[in-house]
Formats: structure tokens, C-alpha cells, sequence
């Protein structure tokens, strides 16, 4: 995925490379019009370049300051918590409740999973990704999974892969809405809002484990 808008961030690269080479040079005494002085710098400034880099990388990013023009994909780095609504009927022509569910996404500059958590199963994402185009209105967020029921539910609920696609709702981001669809031929809706900046390993005590009456 495409992380960064090019021209800002060169801009920027390129302003802090030239403040590093004329500082550099004013305090070692050198005189940039001389080929020789200017060579001996060259490896200050890609030093200081590499710092800040992996300063950028590992924090900066996530300055809410820099979302939307210089860092393309929003932080969706904590747990957030909400409901799946099935599609399925049953044999009466009948619609589950919602169930509760919590999800953990766990993001870095280059990379996101996330892992879905209800009273009955837990899925994990092994592919995702961002659709992020702000001229067209489009926020998305889309990840491929491999979902575990628990071991007792087995005979009515088998391990299964499914994707999961996202509307990334605000600015900052305050929900996520979607829809998922299954190797079983489920379908359903997904409505997600931030929890905690923490990754919850656990379904919060107070949150019902079992399908929401309706």
C-alpha cells in the first residue's frame, strides 16, 4: 500500500536535508562552495536523514497532525468494540440477534492485522489492506481472515476464511462499518467503535459474551 503522499514528504526531506548540511557546515567551519568540504558532509546529512526516518517510522506517523496529507492511511492502532449481524436465517425463517464482539488491530507504518474476538470465536487476518482515495470519498479498510470457533462448537460451527471490508467513518477516525462475507456463504454486517488505545487480549467483563436481545 501506497503509506506516504510523495510530494510533501520530499519537500519536507529536502528542506530538513539542506537545515542539516548548512549546520553542519557552519559548525565544522566548512565552505560549501568547496567540492572537497561539501563531499565530507554528505554522509552527516544521509546520517541524519536515517534518524529521522526511523523516528518517522516508529512514532511520527501516528501524529494526528500528519493524517490525511502526508500519511495517506488513518491510526487504527487499539480495540474497538460493537456488534456482527448475521444474514443467515434459520430453520424458521428467523435472524440471530446481534452478537457481540471486540476487534484488536494491531498497526505499524508498514504493516496492520487485526483479530476478531467474540463469546464464540476468534479470527485472525492474514491479508489487508488500505483503499484510501479522498477525491473519490473512499476510506476503507479490508482484511482476508481465518476464523477458529471454539472447540465446543465445532458441529455447528466450523473453522472457516472470510473477508471483512470497512468504512473508515472520521476524521479522526470514530467507527468502522462494514460488511463480511464467507467461504460458507454467510453474509452479514459489522459496526465497530474505538474502545481503547490498548490491545484488549479478552472480551471486556462488561460486555455481554452472548447474541444482544432484539
Amino acid at each position: 500500500m501506497q503509506n506516504l503522499s510523495v510530494k510533501p514528504f520530499f519537500y519536507i526531506l529536502a528542506a530538513y536535508s539542506a537545515a542539516v548540511l548548512f549546520s553542519a557546515a557552519w559548525l565544522k567551519g566548512f565552505d560549501l562552495r568547496n567540492f572537497v568540504d561539501l563531499v565530507k558532509l554528505v554522509p552527516v546529512v544521509a546520517t541524519a536523514d536515517g534518524i529521522l526516518w526511523f523516528i518517522f517510522v516508529q512514532w511520527l506517523w501516528k501524529w494526528s497532525l500528519l493524517q490525511g496529507w502526508l500519511v495517506v492511511f488513518p491510526n487504527l492502532n487499539g480495540t474497538w468494540k460493537g456488534c456482527i449481524q448475521t444474514d443467515w436465517k434459520d430453520e424458521n425463517g428467523d435472524t440471530p440477534a446481534p452478537i457481540p464482539a471486540i476487534l484488536t488491530i494491531k498497526q505499524s507504518f508498514r504493516r496492520v492485522s487485526g483479530v476478531m474476538r467474540t463469546g464464540e470465536m476468534q479470527s485472525f487476518s492474514y491479508a489487508e489492506g488500505f483503499r484510501i482515495d479522498e477525491d473519490a470519498q473512499i476510506r476503507r479498510f479490508c482484511y482476508s481472515y481465518t476464523s477458529r470457533p471454539s472447540s465446543v462448537l465445532r458441529e455447528r460451527s466450523t473453522p472457516h476464511d472470510g473477508t471483512i471490508l470497512f468504512d473508515i467513518v472520521g476524521k479522526p477516525v470514530s467507527k468502522l462499518t462494514g460488511e463480511y462475507w464467507t467461504q460458507r456463504k454467510t453474509t452479514g454486517s459489522i459496526s465497530l467503535e474505538r474502545l481503547t488505545d490498548e490491545l484488549l487480549d479478552e472480551m471486556p467483563e462488561d460486555m455481554p459474551s452472548h447474541p444482544m436481545a432484539s
